[in-house]
Parts: structure tokens; sequence; C-alpha cells
């Protein structure tokens, strides 16, 4: 099974399809989405098939680079992030959620950084994920 709830790769997320997925967190969804293209931009939207074991994914870039992975799960979604050390330092200074730095903390590091998940069901989750994700482009 797929980390993504869509894991058909002839066939990307629909809008539909993806707030059937959601439910409530098709709010959340909207809200991070909007959020850091209007606070980030220029950001490009780029849904993208990771292969059997991840499924779709919508990738928020800025050039070639992937600043956000939003990965749609049932009833809720993981964005996901590459933080080098210093994003992460400048979360911990930043008014991050104790949760969220704790993920930060425990994610594996990788040679582009730490590979933080972070589920988001609530409006408020989402603005913590917007916030690193400013973060990370400042960095």
């Amino acid at each position: 099974m797929a980390l993504s709830a869509f894991d058909d790769r002839n066939a990307p997320p629909s809008g539909q399809a993806l707030d059937e997925v959601l439910g409530r967190a098709s709010l959340a969804w909207a809200s991070l989405e909007r959020g850091l293209l209007r606070a980030c931009a220029p950001l490009e939207k780029e849904w993208a098939f990771a292969g059997a074991k991840f499924g779709w994914s919508l990738r928020l870039k800025r050039g070639k680079r992937v600043i956000v992975y939003m990965t749609p799960c049932a009833g809720h979604f993981l964005a996901s992030f590459a933080l080098g050390e210093k994003a992460c330092a400048a979360a911990r200074e930043a008014k991050i959620p104790a949760r969220i730095l704790a993920r930060i903390d425990e994610a594996p590091k990788y040679a582009e950084g730490r590979g933080v998940r972070i589920p988001v069901r609530t409006e408020r989750d989402a603005s913590a994920v917007r916030k690193l994700a400013e973060i990370k482009l400042a960095g």
C-alpha cells in the first residue's frame, strides 16, 4: 500500500477525489496551499507520482527546489520537508509547536537534510507547516 491515498500511476488526483479522501482536512490543505502560494511566491504546483511505495503527492516548488511535498491520506495529509540544519535551528528559535519540533528532532538525517513528515488535519497544523516552509525558504 502506498503512503498516498492515490496510488494509481495513471490517475492523478482530481479536486473532487482529493476532497473526498481528505474529508475535513481538505480545508487545511486548501489553506496551506493558498497560504504558501501567496506568502512564498513565486511557487509552482506539480503533481508527481513517486512510485508504488509513495503514490501521488503535490510538490510546491521554487525553480527545481521542492519546498514541501503534500501527500494526501485518508482524513489527513502529510507535509514533508528536507530540512537542513540551519532551518532546523531556526525552527527551534521560532514559535513552532513542540510536537513538530519533536518530529524534526526524530527525523532521519540524509545528505539533503532531515526528512520530516508532519501529519496535517487542521488549519492550525497547516499554519505551523506554513511557518516551517517560510523558514526553509529563508535559509
